[in-house]
């Protein structure tokens, strides 16, 4: 939702990735541009509108991105698309002072902030199982937040698995706590706990298939 600069970017980098794209844009005038650069569904409506969320198919969605300029229709917005249950909502906050009621609501899984860079949220469309995603050394790596699900991972010791050619965890989170400690060998990964990990970008599809159920994903 959202058809300016970072919504048509992102939709292009999305598309070129052979992934199926919807655009909803409220503004006629706009909706014909995007028409004319993107081989793609655009709806023009508001994403606040359930008519217009259903006739986007909504309910087929595997991920919903609020990206408008304005805060209080990409909150809406995404509290109505939560109803129709996809796998993943991110939202674009433009003020910083309005990040707290995003986050608040618990039902908004990623919330980036107005100066997102196009790569990143399309790592994060296109990785629904992550929690959160840095790039680093200028593209070649990635910092990541995952969980573990992957039955093979779930009593190991970190000290086991680290250091590796391909990744290298490097902190832990656990039930849920949003404070991190730093990785120790001896900690131990229960399910569903939540680890930072540096990844080669290369090696990005391995290592997600190692730690979570991403077979049906990849």
């Amino acid at each position: 939702m959202g058809g300016g600069s970072l919504g048509l970017h992102v939709a292009l980098d999305l598309i070129e990735d052979s992934q199926d794209v919807t655009i909803i844009e409220e503004d006629e005038n706009r909706c014909k541009l995007l028409a004319t650069k993107l081989d793609t569904t655009v709806i023009c409506g508001s994403g606040t509108d359930r008519k217009t969320l259903e006739n986007a198919e909504i309910n087929e969605a595997d991920v919903f991105v609020a990206a408008t300029g304005n805060d209080k229709t990409n909150l809406f917005a995404s509290l109505l698309a939560k109803e129709y249950k996809p796998r993943k909502i991110i939202a674009r906050v433009n003020e910083p002072q309005h990040e707290r009621v995003f986050t608040e609501t618990n039902l908004i899984d990623v919330v980036v902030p107005e100066s997102i860079e196009v790569g990143y949220l399309e790592k994060l469309v296109l990785r629904p199982k992550i929690a959160d995603l840095f790039v680093v050394d200028h593209g070649h790596a990635d910092l990541l937040d995952l969980y573990i699900t992957h039955n093979n991972m779930i009593g190991k010791k970190i000290g086991e698995l680290n250091p590796n050619e391909d990744y290298f965890i490097c902190g832990y989170h656990e039930d849920n706590d949003d404070e991190i400690s730093i990785a120790t060998p001896d900690m131990v990964l229960k399910e569903n706990c939540r680890i930072s990990i540096l990844v080669k970008t290369e090696s990005m599809a391995k290592v997600l298939n190692m730690f979570t159920k991403y077979g049906e994903v990849f």
